[in-house]
């Protein structure tokens, strides 16, 4: 079976490679580590959380994956994803990128505004993640780690022809970034993740050395 990559982010189609494998890194071989119910450092281990239950999270490669990104899932990332960005300094990347793309997704800057911020996503999800239609659904403040942040709701579709729906609450904190996103397919796995986003962003708490 074709193997097509889809984290967190990277709205990208992929094919359920075993998913019976999720959740049992620690006991053999597979890209996911299980997350138990207890307070995690995730990202760079700028913030933590705890999970309501525990969750599946996707193993780092060596090279390949941006430091400040973390992902997680609970069926499999093709149906629901949780991402967490922690403490991104200006200049830095979302996602890896060849500088030599005529498309690039821009680089997150520490006086970008939410609208710039929720601009950023959208242009990682049609450059990266391929979506053929995305729209927002509503954008308005939100708390988060004690600051004045955002919510950014949307919906979009992939070329799986599959709906998905997403939530983003994030706040910019020192010129940093911290975001939590939702990414799920509309029917079902939404309404169904929904409640677990919202207790990992209530938990949620900066790790200040």
């Amino acid at each position: 079976m074709k193997r097509l990559k889809r984290f967190g982010f990277l709205a990208l189609p992929l094919a359920l490679s075993a998913c019976g494998g999720l959740g049992g890194g620690e006991y053999g071989f597979s890209s996911y580590a299980l997350v138990r119910v207890r307070r995690v450092n995730v990202g760079n281990g700028d913030m933590s959380v705890v999970a309501p239950r525990p969750y599946n999270r996707h193993r780092r490669i060596l090279f390949e994956d941006v430091r400040d990104v973390e992902d997680w899932t609970q069926n499999g990332p093709i149906l629901d994803g949780i991402s967490f960005v922690s403490g991104m300094r200006s200049g830095r990347e979302l996602v890896r990128q060849r500088h030599s793309a005529s498309q690039q997704v821009p680089r997150f800057r520490s006086d970008m505004t939410a609208p710039e911020i929720t601009a950023m996503l959208e242009s990682l999800y049609r450059v990266k993640g391929g979506a053929v239609d995305l729209k927002t659904l509503s954008l308005q403040p939100r708390p988060f780690l004690g600051a004045n942040g955002f919510q950014w709701d949307y919906e979009h579709l992939d070329s799986d022809e599959l709906w998905r729906r997403g939530r983003a609450v994030g706040a910019v904190i020192d010129g940093k970034l911290y975001l939590i996103l939702l990414d799920a397919a509309r029917s079902h796995y939404w309404d169904a993740t929904l409640p677990d986003f919202e207790a990992l962003v209530a938990s949620a708490q900066l790790q200040r050395g």
